[in-house]
Parts: C-alpha cells; sequence; structure tokens
C-alpha cells in the first residue's frame, strides 16, 4: 500500500511539474523529432550556527537575512560533536525534470532511487543525498481549445494540467507515452568558522 501512494504521490508531482515542461520542450523540435526536455534549477545557501544543543541534536542556524531556525539533527549524522557555534554551514540544493516521448510499452511503469554519503567518523559532518523517481504516463485526451493534456499513470490516476505553449500540443498525440524522469540532490558541509 506505501508503494502504491509513493509511486501516486511522485506521479502526481512528476504530472504537475511535467505538464508545462513538455509544452515548451517541444518548441523547435522537428515533426519527426520525439520532444524532450531538461528543466533543472539550483540553489545554494550558506548560514552561521548561533547555537548547538548536542543532548538533544538541536542547531540553531542563522541565514544570510538574519533570520534564525532551529532544527533536529538526526541520528545519521554521526559527527555532530564536531560542529561549533560560528560554523558555517552550506546547502546546495539540485532539482531537474526531463520529460521525454517514447514510443508506447517501451518503459515500466514507475519507479525509484536513492543513495545517500555521509562524512566518516570523525571529519566535519557532511554528505549529500539523491532520489530519482521515473513515471511514465500515456496521453489520454487533448484539448486544443483549453490548451490541456491529460495524462493517465501507472496506476490508472487521471492528470489533466494546462500548456505553457497550446501550440506545442500540435507535437504529441493521444496514445503517446510520456516517461518523466525528477533527480533531486541535496548535499550538507561544514567548515570551521575562520579565525580573525
Amino acid at each position: 500500500m506505501k508503494r502504491v501512494w509513493v509511486i501516486t504521490a511522485v506521479f502526481v508531482l512528476a504530472l504537475s511539474m511535467a505538464t508545462g515542461a513538455f509544452a515548451q520542450a517541444t518548441k523547435g523540435a522537428a515533426p519527426s523529432e520525439r520532444p524532450k526536455v531538461v528543466k533543472e534549477r539550483a540553489a545554494v545557501m550558506t548560514a552561521t550556527v548561533e547555537g548547538i544543543d548536542l543532548e538533544k541534536r538541536l542547531v540553531t542556524l542563522k541565514g544570510p537575512k538574519g533570520e534564525t531556525r532551529t532544527i533536529k539533527v538526526g541520528e545519521e549524522a554521526r559527527n555532530l560533536p564536531q560542529v561549533k557555534v560560528g560554523d558555517l554551514v552550506t546547502v546546495k540544493f539540485y532539482e531537474s525534470m526531463a520529460v521525454e516521448v517514447i514510443k508506447p510499452g517501451t518503459a515500466a511503469g514507475a519507479g525509484q532511487s536513492s543513495a545517500i554519503v555521509r562524512a566518516k567518523p570523525g571529519e566535519m559532518p557532511g554528505g549529500m543525498a539523491t532520489r530519482t523517481a521515473q513515471v511514465t504516463a500515456t496521453v489520454t485526451a487533448i484539448d486544443k481549445k483549453k490548451g490541456t493534456l491529460t495524462l493517465k499513470g501507472p496506476e490508472g490516476n487521471l492528470v489533466t494540467a494546462k500548456a505553457e505553449d497550446p501550440k506545442n500540443l500540435d507535437k504529441v498525440k493521444v496514445g503517446d507515452d510520456l516517461l518523466i524522469t525528477i533527480t533531486e540532490a541535496l548535499a550538507i558541509s561544514v567548515e570551521h568558522a575562520k579565525k580573525k
């Protein structure tokens, strides 16, 4: 049951992002080419450690605009005692989504994979986590007047979304399959404060 919920959640998220991306993807595609797009975004944030409660595993961070936030650090962050007030924590976030029209029946429903890399014991805390989810959806309806595309996911659920550029709906037809791949990566590193 949990797997069905996860796949459904991934499907709804993917389709809500993908339909608009697909509409942009098909811009300039030759009629014989299968449309494909990759949309990416990245963000970096650096915060200063304002306080640490090792017993409760709470770290208070101060952001670049002076805002503070206290977060609970899970047991998987094994080097928390090395963090000191004044240290800099850098968080990098990357997200990409690829949408590709594929031959019907050539990809299997949905799937996920993930990986985690952690700092070695004794090193400054840090690590990276990545997650990739793939969903195949079938185009079940195209409404050119409304500029919408309806897709059916691997569990049979339907999602209708508005295309950013309705002209691009001419480059897809009912029965086409879309392979939607979402990748997320989060990297965290901690550096000791530089002595002045």
